[in-house]
């Protein structure tokens, strides 16, 4: 399973890359936003940290305006994975993005039924949103379960990125269903690291190397 960062802050998405763990990253306007950030500027950034796939969303709803936009973001890395919202004009821009070779996310996945149209039109990635189908009141990781065995069933080339994650459960929910990718953000990737067993061990080694030290000096 890859881990994605799901961020436009420099500083979280260093820290992933020097703990050796994060495999790409997903923006979108709202979080470079936050930033204060030029757009693709900041896209670029990102591109150049992680060298792995960075998705970056366009903000066009119609078919021409996603199409030219996803094309100008595609010409600032080769890492620039597009992001497409899911609609109709959507689909329709991600399967002639395809056939250019232009990488795509289709985004704002809440159905099987919208995965299953997402890996039809040939896209890379496919961002079911977990947390807030959650959130409505929905089981998102039941959705997501089913979109992982429509696609074993059929065998499509489209990987699945659990997206919208809370916590580390939604994690490793994901990681037992199979999923490819999860996108997270950087808070849910640092509670990963903690449980309260390994603050005990921690402590107790060190007040056991500190007794066995205080020995040696008598």
């Amino acid at each position: 399973m890859k881990i994605f960062l799901d961020t436009a802050n420099l500083e979280e998405i260093k820290k992933g890359v020097e703990w050796g763990i994060v495999d790409g990253v997903t923006t979108n306007p709202t979080l470079v936003a936050k930033e204060g950030a030029d757009f693709k500027q900041r896209v670029k950034e990102i591109c150049d940290l992680v060298k792995g796939p960075v998705s970056a969303e366009v903000i066009a709803l119609d078919y021409e305006g996603m199409v030219k936009e996803a094309r100008e973001l595609a010409s600032i890395s080769e890492y620039v994975v597009v992001k497409i919202p899911m609609t109709p004009d959507g689909i329709k821009a991600v399967k002639t993005l395809s056939r250019e070779g232009i990488k795509t996310n289709v985004t704002l996945v809440f159905s099987p039924a919208q995965a299953i149209l997402a890996a039809k039109a040939g896209a890379t990635y496919v961002s079911p949103f977990v947390g807030r189908m959650d959130d409505i009141s929905n089981d998102g990781m039941r959705m997501l379960s089913e979109i992982v065995e429509i696609y074993n069933n059929y065998g499509f080339e489209t990987e699945i990125i659990a997206a919208s994650i809370r916590h580390p459960m939604h994690v490793i929910e994901a990681a037992l269903m199979g999923v490819d990718i999860v996108t997270m953000p950087f808070e849910v990737l640092e509670k990963m690291f903690k449980h309260p067993m390994t603050d005990i061990g921690i402590e107790r080694f060190l007040s056991d190397w500190k007794k066995y030290l205080e020995k040696v000096k008598k």
